[in-house]
């Protein structure tokens, strides 16, 4: 895919998803109502202030892998970039963590070991730069 192609796309799903998917996204994720999904606050690397994205997020134990369809175009991973310090809200409960973006994983190898085919067919799908982001999650119980 050219350069210009991929940031038409970009652009076209960057404005469907945040007009339309994320809105209510964002409430069903805050209910816990989209199992394998989470909220991600990341702190606006301009602003300083909280933002919430919705991401498909694998865990295992107290790390949590997340494939960005946008890689480093994304906004919360510039966001992440700029602080790595961050909060996931999964099962109902904010968690606080550390992100780190892994530049020399293979995300498409990442996405597979998901094990959610309709996930990692629309991130596949939808995606122009995908980038492994690892979230170590700290303790629940240090969480509450």
């Amino acid at each position: 895919m050219s350069d210009d192609s991929a940031t038409q796309k970009r652009q076209r799903l960057l404005w469907v998803q945040r007009h339309l998917v994320n809105p209510p996204a964002k409430l069903a994720v805050w209910y816990g109502l989209v199992p394998g999904f989470v909220l991600v606050e990341t702190t606006g690397r301009r602003t300083g202030t909280p933002h919430h994205t919705v991401v498909g997020m694998h865990v295992e134990g107290d790390v949590g892998w997340v494939v960005a369809e946008f890689g480093r175009h994304a906004g919360y991973v510039k966001n992440l970039e700029a602080h790595a310090d961050v909060r996931v809200r999964m099962h109902r409960l904010w968690r606080p963590a550390r992100a780190r973006i892994l530049d020399e994983d293979d995300p498409q190898i990442r996405l597979e070991a998901f094990h959610r085919r309709a996930h990692e067919t629309a991130v596949r799908q939808f995606g122009t730069d995908l980038l492994t982001i690892e979230f170590q999650l700290e303790p629940a119980s240090a969480a509450e």
